[in-house]
């Protein structure tokens, strides 16, 4: 079995419309992507980590935003990503100011083949979507956990 990660799927209601928060990935390779590259916020869990921790550690650390006063999550499920990766993804209501996104930061060779590292943040920028933008920005093999957060509480 992959590796599982895990993240929450922030939502708002804004007259009478619902948005849901989303992330770009950081790093060149992602600059010039849009349509297809967005995320859930999300990553990896440790072995016997509770899932829950995990996401909202990741979702912290990714945006810089604590969920600890948000209202209580809602299990969407668990995934399974064209990556072989086990996605459990909660939705859990609540704001935040895209603006104020503070991300962590990893390293690479960059550029490739140059012995040189750069570092980049883990998310580039975040934004607030409605339905049919969401499901045009998310990636590919995460357009399911939408589908079933619409079912469900969209």
């Amino acid at each position: 079995m992959g590796a599982t990660s895990a993240g929450l799927l922030l939502y708002r209601r804004r007259s009478g419309r619902t948005q849901v928060f989303l992330v770009h990935p950081g790093g060149p390779y992602w600059s010039k992507k849009d349509d297809g590259a967005w995320s859930v916020p999300k990553g990896l869990v440790s072995p016997g980590e509770d899932e829950l921790v995990g996401a909202r550690r990741e979702f912290k650390e990714e945006t810089g935003f604590d969920t600890a006063a948000a209202a209580r999550e809602h299990d969407l499920g668990t995934f399974l990503l064209p990556s072989g990766k086990r996605l459990h993804v909660w939705a859990i209501e609540g704001d935040c100011n895209p603006a104020e996104l503070r991300s962590n930061t990893f390293t690479m060779e960059w550029p490739p083949n140059s012995g040189r590292t750069a570092q980049f943040p883990e998310v580039d920028r975040g934004d607030w979507f409605e339905r049919d933008q969401a499901l045009q920005r998310i990636s590919h093999g995460q357009r399911p956990v939408l589908g079933k957060f619409y079912d469900q509480l969209g």
